[in-house]
């Protein structure tokens, strides 16, 4: 679940995406000051909240780094204009190490691959298509959610009838200077933590 907020660009609006593939057109229906956003499924994939600030103290723009307190404080926000919400409050870092535990050729295309990652706390299954992803390696997962620099938010996905939950990411992919032109994932060094957030990692490197 994705919090996002850009007042000089949308307005006093703050923005809730969940994160889910609409199926067919989206529509909205308000209560108040939120809007329920639906697929032609009735299947809930978002909110807006406007006049936010009005509601709840807001720090920072594009996608927002909240707490526990903020999601709370929201979800009281949400029943005072008559809507009843699950929000949840992720503390994980977008872009966690990972350790490549398994690697299998998929089923149905050569070019790809089936990870599984060990994050930490859980193993993910990964469908990549990098040359050089091998057993053994350290890698930056984008998890589910993570905005990627080139503004792609990742979602669980379906790769060839492999279903995948998360990304692996090349330098490149992450914008770091001097990334290779050749096309592979950013392979960490041995001794780079299982579960820590990347960039908090490269800063101490």
């Amino acid at each position: 679940m994705n919090y996002y907020y850009n007042q000089n660009g949308i307005g006093d609006t703050l923005l809730i995406d969940l994160l889910k593939t609409p199926a067919g057109d989206l529509r909205a229906e308000r209560h108040g000051d939120v809007a329920v956003i639906t697929d032609e499924n009735g299947e809930v994939t978002g909110y807006n909240l406007f006049h936010a600030s009005k509601y709840i103290e807001i720090e920072g723009h594009g996608k927002l780094r909240v707490d526990q307190a903020f999601v709370d404080r929201l979800t009281e926000v949400f029943k005072e204009n008559g809507v009843e919400a699950e929000l949840v409050h992720d503390p994980l870092p977008d872009f966690i190490i990972g350790l490549v535990v398994e690697k299998k050729k998929h089923p149905d295309a050569d070019k790809l691959s089936v990870c599984q990652v060990d994050i930490g706390f859980e193993t993910l299954t990964i469908v990549c298509g990098a040359p050089n992803v091998e057993r053994g390696q350290k890698v930056v997962v984008a998890r589910v959610g993570a905005l990627m620099p080139n503004g792609l938010v990742i979602k669980d996905a379906e790769l060839r009838g492999v279903p995948s939950h998360g990304m692996i990411c090349s330098a490149r992919e992450l914008q770091l200077p001097n990334a290779p032109k050749e096309k592979g994932i950013l392979v960490l060094d041995d001794d780079a933590p299982i579960g820590e957030d990347f960039w908090a990692y490269r800063e101490r490197r």
